[in-house]
């Protein structure tokens, strides 16, 4: 009977009986979600003020906080500079024409004469061919490590492209949303004259299409990607390539003791030496996609900061401004997802097939919207300087770890002075033990940073609130908005309620199911099957808010658990004393146990601070309430 109805209901909302259907369930007049507080929007992404505290002054003021919102894909004819009825035909084609594309030509002569590529050419040429030549079969080698890296951009493709991109993401989504205050900070960094590193996020293969058009769109130039080869075909590699695209040669991968490996790793350092030179922005993914085994950071991400890192450390470039970036969607396409996580590359027919299929089936009813954020830039000259000050009383997480195994101590670690000890694999090896270090916490803070950024979108809060079984699902979605809100987290949406929950359970259609009951209300059911791990997903975008709650609500039941029968509820018989002390001791085990890389937790910051956020959340939040007891020791009550 339940297949039946649900049957029904989709051939009614085809029959377009769609309008009565929502305004029998949401006809009450509701007031509009606001999210942000008086006249400024809640500023996000903020650098670090221990470990950057020049660029947490210079980049930000508070009239930022005041600009509103700009739509990349909505161009009509003001955004040329003719007029006309023609002109509005073409606008998207004379828009593409318009942009400015600086010239970015790749010099591979300068890369032959570089200093590190010099170096490595007497092992590769033992004979040698002379005093400042190269050798032929040397220069060969050369020339097709960086054919398989890069090529020069075409600005007529890249013109083209921008025009379909524009037309299709018109077709996809509803807006493209850019901060105006966080673009002129960005403005304002590159105005400075270091070339910028954008440090983003990854969401989708989406990603490294839409923010070089975004970017290019605002002025910035051509953004050269650092793209993963394993998900692309060589047809599509080679078309990426000329659009800005830049890959890893396999043989960089090699061991240290590989004349190839070694001079497939100086081909590419002095590549980007002379990407950098160049002022040419470079956007990296430091975020495995979603989908993906194993650890959150990118491994390919940390490999292509850690030569940026080499470049500045050299002194090639004085500086280079880092910017971390994160992109909310309500709801990625679904045939780029599908084929993103397919075991074989994405290859150029399969691709544009499956837009052609998404854009036949992508009604207008389920176009979703985008945020792309951008965090305040920060320098990596100031960074580097800062880090290694605060090192000199480090040690390893052997030593930190082997008196409580041997049992000559009972006190857990404090966690800012330990080592990661997770083995990292490829170019990385070819750099210090310290620099490899500095690469991994430098990755952690701005992680921290673009997760931080990163607004919660209206599909993230309706998807949690159907996993949970809410009912009321107008107030649970204004609560759980300001729920995330005062926890510092920006949200993706605003207006009426009713709009809101209509637009999120539109987009998750598929995946839901709205029945109508008596008294003119709507009941919303889950649709067995892959529709629970989409939600699951999309729900977990609110973790990072909630974060803190999490792990300590984790630690309040490990301590309860040996004071609650196995057999018996877990309802507590009145209120329970938690030592302090023993709570901070629970925290401290679950975050040596969790991935850094999970909790986002800043490298500068102190292990117990981070136990004092946690405990104040629980506080806040009234599931704590602390007390002095007798002997003058802070405990604290769960109820």
């Amino acid at each position: 009977m339940l297949e039946a109805r649900l049957q029904t209901q989709q051939r009614s909302s085809q029959n377009g009986r769609e309008t009565s259907l929502w305004s029998s369930g949401f006809g009450m007049k509701l007031e509009a979600v606001t999210p942000f507080l008086g006249k400024y929007r809640p500023f996000v992404g903020r650098c670090c003020q221990t470990c950057t505290p020049k660029s947490w002054e210079s980049l930000f003021h508070r009239s930022i906080m005041d600009l509103g919102f700009c739509n990349v894909i909505l161009v009509k004819e003001e955004n040329t500079r003719f007029r006309g009825w023609l002109v509005r035909r073409l606008c998207y084609f004379l828009w593409s024409l318009e942009q400015h594309i600086p010239p970015c030509q790749d010099a591979p002569q300068k890369i032959v004469e570089s200093a590190g590529v010099q170096n490595v050419i007497p092992g590769r040429a033992p004979g040698g061919a002379g005093a400042g030549q190269v050798p032929s079969h040397v220069k060969r080698d050369i020339q097709r490590i960086l054919g398989h890296m890069q090529a020069p951009p075409r600005p007529v493709l890249i013109r083209l492209f921008s025009w379909a991109l524009l037309r299709i993401l018109n077709c996809f989504f509803l807006n493209v949303q850019l901060h105006k205050g966080q673009m002129k900070m960005v403005h304002k960094a590159a105005q400075a004259g270091s070339p910028l590193v954008l440090l983003s996020t990854h969401k989708s293969l989406l990603d490294g299409i839409l923010l070089p058009f975004v970017l290019l769109s605002q002025g910035l130039g051509v953004l050269r990607v650092a793209w993963d080869p394993r998900t692309c075909s060589p047809i599509l590699r080679a078309l990426l390539k000329k659009l800005g695209g830049l890959f890893l040669p396999p043989e960089a991968s090699l061991s240290l003791d590989s004349s190839e490996g070694v001079l497939a790793r100086a081909v590419v350092h002095a590549a980007v030496e002379q990407l950098l030179v160049s002022g040419q922005p470079l956007l990296i993914f430091l975020e495995e996609p979603p989908g993906a085994q194993g650890p959150r950071l990118s491994a390919l991400g940390q490999t292509w900061l850690g030569l940026v890192v080499q470049v500045v450390q050299v002194g090639v470039v004085p500086d280079a401004m880092l910017v971390p970036v994160a992109i909310s969607y309500d709801l990625v396409p679904d045939a780029p997802r599908d084929t993103y996580h397919a075991s074989a590359p994405l290859g150029l027919w399969t691709g544009a097939l499956a837009v052609l299929r998404s854009l036949r089936g992508w009604g207008c009813s389920r176009r979703a919207c985008v945020r792309v954020h951008l965090a305040q830039p920060f320098s990596l000259h100031e960074y580097i300087i800062n880090a290694r000050s605060c090192w000199g009383s480090r040690q390893t997480l052997e030593q930190l770890l082997q008196p409580i195994v041997l049992g000559q101590c009972t006190v857990v670690p404090d966690t800012e002075k330990e080592q990661e000890w997770t083995p990292v694999t490829g170019p990385l090896l070819a750099l210090k033990e310290e620099d490899q270090l500095l690469v991994r916490r430098l990755s952690r803070h701005v992680l921290n940073a673009s997760t931080a950024s990163s607004a919660v979108m209206s599909t993230a809060i309706m998807a949690t609130l159907l996993l949970f079984k809410h009912q009321k699902l107008l107030g649970e979605f204004s609560w759980l908005t300001e729920e995330t809100l005062l926890r510092g987290f920006d949200v993706g949406f605003s207006g009426q309620l009713q709009c809101l929950v209509q637009h999120a359970l539109s987009l998750l259609r598929p995946h839901v199911a709205l029945l109508r009951v008596q008294q003119g209300d709507l009941l919303v059911v889950l649709r067995p099957g892959p529709g629970l791990t989409h939600l699951a997903h999309l729900s977990s975008e609110l973790l990072p808010a909630f974060l803190s709650e999490a792990v300590g609500a984790c630690a309040v039941r490990a301590l309860l658990a040996g004071r609650v029968p196995p057999e018996g509820p877990w309802e507590l018989q009145g209120i329970e004393l938690l030592s302090q002390n023993q709570l901070y001791h629970q925290i401290l085990l679950l975050m040596h146990l969790l991935p850094q890389d999970l909790l986002l937790l800043q490298p500068c910051q102190s292990s117990y601070c981070y136990c004092q956020e946690v405990l104040d959340r629980l506080i806040q939040c009234g599931l704590l309430v602390a007390e002095e007891s007798r002997a003058t020791q802070s405990s604290c009550s769960g109820s």
